[in-house]
């Protein structure tokens, strides 16, 4: 799953499988912690991401919600600045 951003130890990923793995969706993993997060709502799904970690996760969300639905609807990942 390739790494799109890094901050404060949490790591962000994102992979593409055909339509079946929507909605698109983030992965947030922070030590042996993981979140799936919706990019549509900004909010957790799925997953035992620590409320501060998810906190900076959504917080993050909100200022790429534009560039990461335009990476899940081209399937073309970037690297994008941390938090």
């Amino acid at each position: 799953m390739p790494e799109i951003s890094r901050f404060y130890g949490i790591v962000i990923k994102m992979f593409f499988k055909p339509k079946e793995h929507e909605p698109g969706h983030i992965h947030a993993l922070y030590g042996e912690h993981i979140g799936i997060f919706d990019l549509n709502t900004l909010k957790m799904t799925e997953g035992d991401l620590p409320k501060k970690a998810q906190e900076l996760v959504e917080e993050w969300m909100a200022i790429n919600q534009s560039k990461l639905i335009l990476m899940w609807d081209t399937q073309k990942l970037g690297k994008l600045p941390p938090l």
